[in-house]
């Protein structure tokens, strides 16, 4: 390859939705490499037809990342060169690669990054959130006690917080996302860079009640806003309000605390410290 030795492992990026998006580097890199190891070969091959790249293709994914890593190393020990894509996106990002990129660095083979498009900036720069502190997540658990701890942990965080979620699953996040974080803004982005690209702002209750409003297809970006570094009066004052009127009612801390969290919004665990302390630290 050009400039490049063979023998080396690339990472490349290609389009999330408009083939127009790939980069010089990306179609030559493709081209010149011995062979393209693609999370699913029917995806790629539109791809690969379209810019008249003729490369030869290995099925790659997380079902068989364990088996084809190793003949992988082996093909660049050998001198070839290996060309790592996703259906779309940059690889590694909630995408299979990790296996095969730790065997090539344990294998001294070097591993080069040929960057382009991305759904996670690609969203978190339409947003209007904080987009210079972010956590990216990607796809949160299915089981919801995991669900929910997994959210508990983000809460604090004052950056945005980015999550990529199913169409058939994205109404039920937003109702667990704004259970334990409360009210916040969110964005939700999705068929980024296509023709019906959607972009839609407002806040987790408002979402939660009303749902996406969007055919099922095509998976969505979820972009909510950070705490803030907010007090929790200054954050969410309602749920004060809720709680004096809670303190005249004979019922035990425990069911205040959950009628509190039922009542405002917040997440229990928000409801109980509020219920103790008076604040959230």
């Amino acid at each position: 390859m050009d400039n490049d030795r063979p023998g080396e492992l690339y990472i490349v990026s290609t389009p999330i939705g408009n083939l127009e998006d790939i980069t010089f580097r990306a179609v030559r890199v493709l081209n010149e490499a011995d062979i393209i190891a693609a999370e699913d070969t029917r995806v790629t091959r539109g791809l690969l037809s379209r810019y008249g790249i003729p490369t030869p293709m290995i099925s790659y994914h997380a079902h068989n990342a364990q088996e084809k890593a190793p003949l992988l190393i082996s093909r660049m020990k050998e001198g070839q060169s290996v060309a790592l894509v996703s259906d779309a996106g940059t690889p590694l990002l909630s995408d299979p690669g990790e296996v095969l990129v730790r065997s090539a660095a344990d294998a001294g083979i070097a591993v080069r990054p040929v960057p382009g498009p991305s759904a996670l900036l690609s969203g978190l720069v339409v947003s209007g959130l904080d987009a210079g502190r972010f956590i990216f997540h990607g796809f949160l658990p299915r089981k919801e006690s995991d669900c929910k701890r997994e959210i508990r942990e983000l809460s604090r965080f004052s950056g945005t917080l980015v999550f990529y979620e199913s169409p058939r699953r994205v109404d039920k996040t937003i109702a667990l996302l704004a259970e334990v974080l409360g009210d916040r803004p969110v964005v939700l982005a999705r068929e980024l860079t296509k023709v019906f690209e959607s972009v839609k702002r407002g806040t987790l209750f408002t979402f939660r009640d009303k749902g996406t409003g969007e055919p099922e297809k095509g998976e969505w970006v979820l972009l909510v806003g950070g705490c803030g570094g907010q007090t929790f009066d200054e954050e969410k004052p309602e749920a004060s309000g809720i709680l004096k009127a809670l303190e005249g009612i004979d019922i035990s801390p425990t069911d205040r605390a959950r009628l509190l969290s039922r009542l405002s919004g917040i997440s229990r665990r928000d409801a109980y410290l509020l219920s103790s302390s008076g604040n959230i630290p």
